[in-house]
């Protein structure tokens, strides 16, 4: 008995109180947790373990340590002017602080647009001066993420990175959202339809650039890679796009921007040329900010629930922190988004 509980040389770990008790590991977190979603049976074999091992649960061995901060740490690699400029933050934090609202938890805003930055993120992270992280718009290649997975913190993240994504992850339905889009103004007669997309090195902007590409696809219009201009989600790049679209196809009749903030900068640039929104060019945003509801004409946008994700990612954050996240695969959660007709389509 005695060497089943020093087997692993140290504390006996949830991995031995499960094979003792003969049942999966996630069922004896369940059972550690409260769950009421185990038979009295699995409940006595389990908390037999625990007796038997000497099991403390990770959370409790943390606060008996001095350990836990009751603190959680929201992460933005980006600048302050792109968090302040872009409405899309803001609502993530309206989404996180509801979900704190009930708990303990303190929320610190953390902006890292720079390497100084970052390095310093990451030495205050590697101190455990918070419980867990939650990162927002991150790059395909950050390596905040595996910084984390190094220290073993727990992390949910705005967004898959990629396809194979490892880490919990909350984000809206990228695809599906500019899909409706450009069918929307396929359906209205537009057929030179361009788009302006986000950093391609994120993988939602990648995403949206996918869902325009089928709908032009399935839409029987002519694929033309000049009707695509990358930008960075800024008003300055939306216009930069804007210009270089102009240049390429001066025929051009809609333009779906992957954001309402450089459908903005798109807007300007097509009024200084002369054509007439929607008369001239039709023109979608996504995000269905504040922005597409005060420009004129209103903003055709896609509406993605952005306060529900800040939630939903602080409630999964929330979940691992106290040990009841799944124990298989990171759990995935993708919302559905819905177009938003107004008059520039």
């Amino acid at each position: 008995m005695a060497a089943a509980r020093v087997r692993s040389g140290g504390r006996p770990t949830l991995e031995e109180v499960a094979a003792r008790a003969g049942v999966g590991r996630g069922t004896a977190s369940r059972v550690i947790n409260g769950s009421p979603r185990v038979s009295e049976a699995t409940r006595e074999a389990v908390e037999a373990a625990v007796a038997e091992l000497g099991y403390v649960p990770n959370r409790a061995a943390r606060a008996l340590a001095g350990n836990r901060t009751d603190a959680i740490a929201l992460v933005v690699p980006e600048p302050e002017t792109r968090f302040f400029a872009e409405p899309y933050f803001s609502a993530i934090v309206r989404g996180v602080g509801a979900a704190l609202a009930d708990t303990e938890m303190q929320l610190l805003l953390t902006l890292v647009g720079s390497d100084r930055e970052r390095r310093r993120l990451a030495q205050y992270l590697t101190a455990h001066r918070v419980d867990g992280v939650l990162l927002v718009a991150v790059h395909a290649d950050d390596p905040l993420p595996e910084l984390l997975g190094q220290l073993g913190m727990p992390c949910v993240i705005s967004g898959a990175r990629h396809a194979a994504e490892p880490l919990a992850s909350v984000d809206s339905d990228n695809f599906d959202g500019a899909r409706a889009a450009v069918e929307h103004l396929a359906s209205r007669g537009r057929r030179q339809v361009a788009t302006i997309t986000g950093r391609l090195e994120v993988y939602g902007a990648q995403r949206r650039l996918d869902g325009y590409r089928a709908a032009v696809s399935a839409a029987g219009l002519a694929p033309d890679e000049r009707l695509i201009a990358p930008a960075d989600f800024t008003e300055e790049g939306g216009a930069r796009a804007m210009r270089r679209l102009l240049e390429r196809r001066p025929a051009l009749d809609a333009v779906f921007a992957a954001s309402d903030v450089m459908a903005a900068g798109a807007r300007q640039v097509l009024r200084e040329a002369g054509r007439r929104i929607p008369e001239d060019v039709a023109l979608i945003g996504f995000d269905d900010s504040a922005v597409a509801r005060h420009m004129h004409p209103a903003l055709t946008s896609v509406r993605q629930p952005i306060e529900e994700m800040g939630q939903r990612m602080a409630e999964l954050l929330l979940d691992e922190i106290a040990g009841r996240a799944p124990d298989a695969e990171s759990p995935t959660v993708v919302l559905p988004t819905e177009l938003v007709v107004r008059d520039s389509s």
